[in-house]
């Protein structure tokens, strides 16, 4: 479903067509030799931020797609907090995004796969803000597929 706004600039609204803006993230991490995980931060139906895993470009273990998507959004907006926003990212943010999550009061977080190994959830499920809405499992395939074929040729 598209609407247009009251520029006339189409917008999108859909969370498979958010995710599949993500999943391009997360491509050009994997060319980049990155981890392969993207993400996009919507604001009313335009994407305001993303990114992509840069943590080996940049020497900085902070460089998560998410964290990227954040400062992307939070500097569109003009002010820190995303609470009208929406995160779509492929992998289910670690502990540390969504502790950023948390402090952006980030209106909904929609994931592709889950993180069984690193997931926040897997810590602790409250971390997020309590009126953060959570949506997982879209596109959840393939956002894993892309993952796992990273790490096997890494084997």
């Amino acid at each position: 479903m598209t609407f247009i706004d009251f520029e006339g600039t189409q917008l999108i609204d859909s969370d498979e067509s958010f995710m599949r803006m993500a999943l391009t993230e997360a491509k050009r991490a994997l060319e980049e030799g990155e981890v392969p995980i993207g993400a996009v931060v919507v604001h009313k139906g335009r994407v305001i931020g993303k990114g992509h895993n840069l943590t080996q470009r940049l020497n900085d273990v902070t460089a998560h797609a998410e964290m990227q998507a954040f400062t992307a959004a939070a500097n569109y907006l003009g002010g820190k907090y995303l609470d009208e926003c929406t995160l779509y990212v492929t992998i289910e943010p670690c502990i540390m995004c969504a502790g950023a999550a948390y402090w952006t009061h980030i209106g909904k977080i929609v994931y592709g796969a889950k993180d069984e190994k690193r997931g926040y959830s897997h810590f602790h499920d409250k971390i997020l803000h309590p009126k953060t809405v959570i949506v997982q499992g879209i596109l959840e395939e393939e956002c894993a597929d892309l993952v796992k074929s990273f790490f096997r040729q890494k084997r």
